[in-house]
């Protein structure tokens, strides 16, 4: 945790990647103390979600040794929330796409949302938690000033793809450019190559980043999905360089 001219920040390793918190406003004592707080609730999401921890709840539950009812509720709350994307994205998003039990393409952008939640609780309203590259965005950047958000492009190093602006704000990317063709198909349980990255603003970060997993997955069939969305708005592209997005993505050539 560190004081910057504009406020302060904190870079957190935790879930398997990098947690970044950005407030944009003169911290209080409250704010120093919600900050502390949401940090140690990621490490508590790491330990009650996490995939690769044997002893996490998730993973006994997923074996078998106890039923749902007997978990914590916040387990049964995200699985809730799994359950209501699977149905609104018609299975494309799924907890078991390798045939294990997985909430991962949620849990992320949830225990994001929540650490924003924590912060805005406290009195930060102009916040950034980015969790390795999927943004919560509260308020703005300065006064006056929105939040510029620059979109990686997939096949092209250091170069933008596009910039998303704005105040009240989610953005998740889904893509093979950090670890390679990772998402599933959840029906063939086979690695999708149809897209290189899909970008999705929404207004909140659970639903944006599951919703972005799912329309990954979908390839070909997203972009009428997306369109049905209410509120939420993407840019694709593929891996041979081409792209398209849905008619109200608003985005600025940099």
């Amino acid at each position: 945790m560190h004081d910057t001219d504009h406020g302060l920040r904190h870079v957190e390793h935790v879930m398997g990647t990098v947690f970044s918190f950005d407030i944009r406003q003169q911290p209080t004592a409250a704010i120093r103390h919600a900050l502390d707080e949401a940090v140690r609730g990621l490490h508590h999401v790491d330990e009650v979600f996490s995939t690769y921890r044997p002893d996490s709840v998730i993973s006994r539950l997923g074996r078998g040794e106890f039923g749902l009812d007997a978990c914590p509720a916040e387990v049964q709350d995200v699985l809730a929330l799994c359950a209501e994307a699977t149905r609104t994205s018609d299975g494309w998003f799924s907890t078991t796409p390798g045939g294990t039990l997985d909430p991962s393409g949620l849990v992320k952008g949830w225990a994001a949302e929540a650490a924003s939640h924590v912060l805005y609780e406290a009195g930060a309203r102009n916040t950034c938690v980015n969790a390795g590259g999927d943004l919560q965005l509260r308020g703005e950047a300065s006064p006056g000033t929105p939040w510029r958000i620059g979109i990686a492009h997939p096949l092209r190093p250091r170069e933008l793809a596009a910039v998303v602006t704005g105040h009240d704000l989610a953005v998740a990317t889904s893509g093979t450019a950090e670890r390679g063709a990772h998402i599933l198909d959840p029906h063939t349980r086979e690695p999708v190559r149809a897209l290189a990255s899909l970008t999705l603003t929404g207004p909140r970060l659970t639903m944006t980043d599951a919703y972005a997993t799912a329309a990954f997955a979908m390839g070909a069939a997203a972009p009428a999905w997306l369109e049905s969305l209410d509120g939420y708005e993407a840019l694709a592209i593929t891996p041979d360089g081409q792209e398209w997005h849905t008619p109200g993505f608003g985005r600025r050539r940099p």
